[in-house]
Parts: C-alpha cells; sequence; structure tokens
C-alpha cells in the first residue's frame, strides 16, 4: 500500500516521496527574471525533503504575468536564473518542476499588499490583457479583456512550446500547465468567461478545444519521458459556470493527448462560489479519486491538506497519488520531517542532506529542543519523538489516524478574494 513517504513513477521521472511544493507566486521577479530569493527559497524546501518542487506559475509572455514582478520563460535572459533554481533543487535531492501558464483576464494587476487591484491598460506597470472573450472579471479587475483571435491562439500554443523547450533545456524534468484559478486555460473552459461562437466556444468539445491543442504542442515539444500534467480549474462551484461532470468527460480526451496526470483545483471563474473550498477539509480530494476511477490518470490535489495526517490518509486509501501543499510548505520548509516525525516514518532525517542528518540523528540533548516540532501525543507518530529517529515504527505500522473526519473547520473570516488571486 502506498503512503505519503513511498516513490512515485511517472514516465521517466521517480519521486522520493509524494509530498509536493506547489506552485506559489512570490511577486520577487525583475524582468521576468527568478534570482538568489528563489534559490534559496526553492533549495530550503528541497533540502526539506519535498519530493517535487515548484517554482511559482512561469510566465509564457509577458502579458501572460499577474504582475510585472512575476516571473516567466519567455526570454531567453530568464533561462540562467531558472537553471540555477533547478541545479539546487537537484543538489538537495528534489525534482524541479515548471508550472507554465497566462493569466489571461486576470494580469495587470498591482501585488496583493498594494491592493491586488487592476491596472488600466495604460499605466506604466499595466497592459491590455487578452482572454477568450471580452468579458471583465468584475470587482477589482473591472477593465475589459480583448478577445482573442485564432492566430493568436496559435501563436499562444507556439509560445507554449517554446517555453517548454527552454524549460527542459535548463532541467527541469516535469511540466505543469496551469489551467485553473481563472487564468487563461480557465476561462477557455469556463461559460462564464468564454462566450465564443467559433471553434473555440459553445459546445464541452470547443471549449475543450484550447486544452488539448495546446497539449499536443508541448507533448511534441518535450521527451517522451517527461510528464505532462495540468492543474485544472475543473469546477466553477457555480451553477453556469464550469461543472465537473463535463471536466471528468475532458479530461479523459486530455489523457488521450497526452496528459500524464491531472490536478484538480477550482475554476476561479467568478467569486460567486456556492461551496468554501477554502476551508472545506479535502476540498477536492473527492472529485480527484473520481478522475482517478472513471478516467484512469494519477491525479493530485491541494488545499487543506497540511495536517500529516490527513495527506498521509488520502494517499493510502488511493484517492490521490500526489499531495500539493503551497502555504503549509511556505510555513515548514522541513514539512516533510515533521510530517514524517508525526507518521512514526522510520528513518525521518534521511529526508535531508546527508550532512544534516548526520547531526540530527546524533542529537545529544532534549529531543523536544532540536528545533523541529515534536509529535503529537496523540498521533502515530509519537514514539518516534522521544526516542532515537532511526528506531521508531515504519509508516505502515502505525496506528491508524482517523484525522479528516475530526478535522476542525477554521472560521470563514479568512478573506476568499484574496485567495482567489493565488497562483
Amino acid at each position: 500500500m502506498p503512503n505519503l513517504f513511498s516513490p512515485f513513477t511517472l514516465k521517466g521521472v521517480t519521486l522520493r516521496n509524494r509530498a509536493v511544493v506547489s506552485p506559489m507566486t512570490m511577486y520577487r521577479s525583475v524582468d521576468g527574471k527568478v534570482d538568489d530569493f528563489h534559490v534559496s527559497y526553492l533549495g530550503a524546501r528541497a533540502a526539506g525533503g519535498f519530493g517535487l518542487v515548484f517554482p511559482e506559475q512561469i510566465a509564457i509572455t509577458p502579458d501572460g504575468r499577474t504582475t510585472v514582478s512575476c516571473a516567466g520563460i519567455y526570454d531567453e535572459s530568464q533561462l540562467e536564473g531558472l537553471e540555477r533554481v533547478v541545479s539546487m533543487i537537484k543538489s538537495m535531492g528534489g525534482v524541479a518542476a515548471i508550472q507554465l501558464g497566462h493569466t489571461g483576464r486576470k494580469g495587470s494587476l498591482v501585488t496583493p499588499w498594494e491592493g491586488g487591484h487592476m491596472l488600466p491598460p495604460e499605466h506604466p506597470k499595466g497592459w491590455q490583457t487578452k482572454a477568450p472573450s471580452a468579458i471583465a472579471y468584475g470587482g477589482d479587475m473591472p477593465y475589459t479583456p480583448e478577445a482573442l483571435t485564432v492566430e493568436e491562439i496559435h501563436d499562444l500554443y507556439v509560445a507554449y512550446a517554446q517555453s517548454a523547450r527552454w524549460a527542459v533545456e535548463v532541467g527541469f524534468e516535469w511540466i505543469e500547465m496551469h489551467y485553473a484559478h481563472g487564468y487563461l486555460g480557465s476561462e477557455f473552459f469556463s461559460p462564464l468567461a468564454n462566450q465564443r461562437t467559433d471553434q473555440y466556444g459553445g459546445s464541452l468539445e470547443n471549449r475543450s478545444r484550447f486544452h488539448l491543442e495546446a497539449l499536443d504542442a508541448v507533448r511534441d515539444a518535450i521527451p517522451e519521458r517527461i510528464p505532462l500534467t495540468m492543474r485544472l480549474g475543473a469546477d466553477d462551484l457555480n451553477p453556469d459556470g464550469t461543472q465537473f461532470d463535463d471536466s471528468v468527460v475532458a479530461i479523459g480526451w486530455m489523457k488521450e493527448h497526452g496528459l500524464d496526470l491531472a490536478d484538480l483545483s477550482f475554476g476561479g471563474n467568478t467569486d460567486d462560489m456556492r461551496e468554501n473550498i477554502f476551508n472545506t477539509p479535502r476540498a477536492f480530494v473527492d472529485r480527484a479519486a473520481r478522475v482517478k476511477r472513471e478516467v484512469g490518470i494519477p491525479v493530485a490535489a491541494s488545499w487543506n491538506l497540511g495536517k500529516p495526517q490527513n495527506a498521509d490518509a488520502v494517499v493510502k486509501d488511493g484517492s490521490i497519488d500526489l499531495v500539493f501543499l503551497g502555504r503549509p510548505a511556505l510555513a515548514n520548509p522541513h514539512w516533510p520531517v515533521w510530517a514524517a516525525r508525526e507518521l512514526g516514518y522510520d528513518n525521518p532525517f534521511g529526508l535531508v542532506p546527508d550532512d544534516w542528518g548526520h547531526w540530527l540523528r546524533n542529537f545529544r540533548g532534549d529531543q523536544e529542543s532540536m528545533g523541529f516540532p515534536a509529535a503529537s501525543e496523540d498521533t502515530a507518530g509519537a514514539a518516534v519523538a522521544n526516542s532515537a529517529p532511526t528506531e521508531g515504527w515504519k509508516v505502515e505500522d502505525a496506528p491508524a489516524v482517523q484525522a479528516i473526519d475530526s478535522l476542525e473547520v477554521p472560521s470563514e473570516e479568512e478573506s476568499r478574494e484574496q485567495e482567489l488571486r493565488v497562483a
């Protein structure tokens, strides 16, 4: 039976475990370039034991960024920084992944701490956004995008392919396309954002065409051993938007066009969502599990899986194959080590580089003074917290923990509007 710390192989790539650093936009780039900040931030997560490490969404064109402070892979000058990131991740034992994206009508923004609002096209730091249809998102994003022409759509396929080739060239071993959270791919899929009357709008087949043709372009541009995955906006959680039943059908088509894994998330094409996934335990796990059963494709999910017992449980029960962690990875770069101690993994310090692991295994003081969060007394890993790290139970031998059903749901005071802007 697989668990959170069992290896996972997809195409020609094997991950050391199922914990993934989810792409999180950091707004620290200049001219689309990643720098020392990204090298240190992402290297720390790889050193902390994550199996797969993503930088933030990387834009395939300048107008595909969320802000002027976001990263890109549309110019050769940006490759050096990305190559440094890849080198650091690999040196710490992780697999480097890249998420290619275009924000569509959700671009031309200021950073969240500046208010997150949209800049008009004529602003020095703004631009004219493009989308499937000339429909503004609304709210803090009031400016109407220009509808893409068919020629411009085909140009985007060229940009996706070129970005993917460059990504492989600098050493990335996993390519994901960001078609969720109200960005361009999600906009094509949703009736809320796509009201075209040509071959890219209307029916489910037409609204899926952008996905399928983009997948073809990227699959043809990269070696067969490289996994090609997609973060899919599988449900707008609104009766007039993307419906999950349609997504299941479309993912079947995507599998035929080279999709190797579906990373399920929300559509993000409206703030009027009828289900509060941000405060719901295993929010997209059940949907992902259905895709896995009915389409026969590996799946991943995120949202409210930061408690180790929950993350381990959804892998053990076969619901999902990979656990994507955004804020938990930001909060704790050594989340996998903490999780391994909580779950009773027999060698938690085997997840960090050998030199670090040596000193941590041979810690001669009080275990609770080591610096890692101590394992909770009511978890399977309690024995590990107070014994030599290499002498604890193996994960598969640990008692079952009914964590998900008893998980306390946070209040709804957290701002959904801010959540929607996160890549």
